[in-house]
């Protein structure tokens, strides 16, 4: 058994915090002119101030796997690795698809099925879209894991720049085979080992660069969609660009950082979180619809998203924990 990697931890429990964010805030993002252009722009300022969480996801999945150095055993790692991922995510999806079919005004059966029969190409519920790029990614490691066994640190930090460059592409709309979405996501994966293996990109290297990103991305998605008079954010909050890559690697480097520096109290905190990290992204929807379908947003956001994401995410950890618990539920919080 490979040792636990205490920042891992950290790195989970505040990617699955900023994941509830980004869905507590949806309401919000539509009402350009309709409620204060603070208000909306502070809605918009927690949502891109949070797209880092998904990438950070990918990355640890890359840092773990790309730097086993057990033997691959394929029926092992389809069935312990891809599998534990893959059920509870068809489970899930059948769940939510009679969930899509609620609504304050009653429950539509014939919603419900059109939205499960689109299952094989489109998520059954607005957080399942993530499992659609990253359940191709497993049929990836393998290639990436021979190649980063079997060439040097140059050569892995050379395809990983190479990735960044497709990124910057893209963020500027320049379109090829480089947009492939499976490509752009893969990197990730690299960009976690990276991180990592090699503890690069450095911190210091990383601080400036990513803050920049950060408050860039807001002030586009901002001034755009102002401008535009609705919500427009172009590809500046898309998981597939350059800024939004240079922020997951700071948010990757600083909490590797913070770690190493947080008592054992905290840490013990941490890690309870992320033990139900999965079952938190999988169950804070059930939790949240009420919140929007009834629009329970009575103030300010700036009020609002962080007291109803620390609700929804204490809710969606306290059933995580309950369904662990037993046997015949724990595989469905994996």
């Amino acid at each position: 058994m490979r040792e636990k990697v205490v920042f891992f931890d950290v790195l989970r429990c505040v990617a699955a915090v900023a994941v509830v964010t980004i869905h507590v805030l949806g309401p919000y993002r539509e009402q350009l002119g309709v409620i204060s252009d603070s208000a909306w722009s502070t809605a918009v300022i927690f949502n891109s101030f949070s797209r880092w969480a998904v990438p950070i996801f990918i990355m640890i999945t890359g840092a773990l796997m790309l730097s086993d150095t057990r033997p691959f055993e394929p029926g092992y790692y389809l069935r312990r690795r891809l599998g534990k991922v893959l059920i509870p995510f068809l489970v899930w999806s059948l769940f939510y698809a009679g969930l899509s079919g609620l609504s304050a005004e009653g429950y539509d059966a014939g919603h419900a099925w059109e939205t499960l029969k689109q299952l094989p190409v489109h998520e059954t519920y607005y957080h399942l879209g993530f499992f659609y790029y990253f359940i191709p990614l497993y049929f990836v490691v393998p290639f990436l894991r021979y190649y980063v066994q079997h060439t040097d640190r140059t050569g892995t930090i050379g395809l990983t720049l190479t990735w960044l460059v497709m990124t910057t592409l893209y963020l500027m709309s320049v379109d090829g085979l480089w947009s492939e979405q499976l490509i752009l996501y893969s990197g990730y994966l690299l960009l976690g080992y990276c991180l990592f293996v090699y503890r690069w990109p450095l911190l210091s290297w990383l601080l400036v660069p990513g803050i920049v990103a950060l408050l860039l991305t807001a002030y586009m998605v901002i001034s755009h969609s102002m401008a535009a008079e609705e919500y427009t954010v172009g590809r500046w909050l898309s998981y597939k660009t350059l800024n939004t890559a240079l922020i997951a690697a700071l948010i990757f480097a600083l909490c590797r950082y913070w770690s190493a520096r947080m008592s054992p109290r905290w840490l013990a905190v941490a890690a309870f979180v992320s033990r139900y990290s999965l079952g938190i992204y999988l169950l804070h929807p059930i939790f949240l619809w009420p919140v929007r379908a009834w629009d329970w947003y009575f103030i300010h956001p700036l009020v609002m998203i962080p007291c109803w994401t620390l609700i929804i995410t204490a809710l969606a950890l306290g059933a995580s924990w309950l369904l662990a618990r037993s046997r015949l539920t724990a595989w469905l919080v994996p």
